[in-house]
């Protein structure tokens, strides 16, 4: 496809007629890409602990990464929880800032008593960041009571680590991830649309919890690397912990942009864009 042919989006609904993708929509989709392809907190972390932090997550003992995964699965499964039960009747009003403030509190608690608080440090995080994901969504546009859509808000933590090495190279890796959950968020929705949410024993929703926890565990992993550093305490807990939010806030901005676009001017039409920025912005080449 011609790149002319690429900035000329046609909308879904053919009866709107012929449309192109604004300059603020071509903007907010090249920031969208960036961020999407790009994942910062490892840049953040690493300029906030003065050494590379992928260095530093190497040396964790294993007894850190057992802890490390078995809190990852228990705060994904308390936020699907949180998702399909809460978020539909609960307005997210509070404000980005002040969602900050709150995960920078709880991760002063894990800062100053080290990993041994994840269990209770992270569920808590994780909590604060899907209402903050979900204040997100609704400013886009998006229905919370939708199933589909607050399954969404707990898919932006897959999207935050990057490309796993089972996902297709020839892809983005934002679309990457996408394609990976998508049948399993595919059969979380039907289920919960047709029987609602009747507990997280259901095979299809473990299922996906499990896939997105994977996933969310390589950024703990990065977070509990710096909070890990010799001489970092609670004030240390509380600013990694701030930019573990930032990180998820700015990833949620990025997958509700897309997803905007794309109930205007269909999925083709809006990855087809996507992969001619990232191709401009980053150099990536499918």
């Amino acid at each position: 496809m011609s790149e002319a042919a690429l900035q000329t989006l046609v909308p879904a609904d053919a009866q709107t007629g012929t449309s192109v993708l604004s300059s603020d929509e071509h903007e907010a989709l090249r920031l969208a890409v960036i961020t999407l392809e790009s994942p910062s907190l490892v840049a953040r972390l690493s300029n906030f602990a003065g050494r590379p932090v992928e260095l530093i997550g190497h040396v964790l003992p294993r007894a850190a990464s057992k802890i490390i995964t078995r809190a990852s699965r228990a705060a994904l499964s308390s936020a699907l929880r949180l998702a399909l039960t809460t978020l539909p009747s609960v307005p997210a009003t509070r404000g980005r800032l002040i969602h900050k403030a709150l995960a920078a509190t709880s991760g002063a608690l894990g800062g100053a008593v080290g990993i041994v608080s994840l269990p209770l440090e992270l569920p808590i995080a994780t909590a604060l960041i899907l209402r903050s994901i979900a204040e997100i969504a609704q400013a886009e546009g998006e229905d919370l009571a939708s199933p589909d859509v607050a399954l969404a808000c707990v898919q932006v933590f897959a999207l935050g680590g990057g490309r796993s090495e089972s996902d297709n190279p020839a892809e983005s890796s934002y679309f990457a991830v996408r394609a990976a959950l998508a049948q399993s968020m595919s059969e979380a929705a039907h289920f919960v649309a047709e029987q609602g949410f009747v507990g997280q024993g259901a095979p299809v929703l473990i299922r996906l919890a499990a896939e997105i926890a994977s996933r969310f565990g390589v950024v703990v992993s990065q977070k509990i690397a710096a909070q890990a550093l010799p001489l970092v305490g609670a004030l240390g807990g509380a600013v990694v912990n701030t930019a573990f939010m930032d990180h998820y806030q700015d990833i949620a901005h990025a997958h509700f942009t897309v997803r905007r676009l794309e109930r205007t001017y269909g999925q083709e039409a809006v990855r087809s864009a996507y992969e001619r920025i990232r191709i401009s912005e980053l150099g990536q080449a499918s």
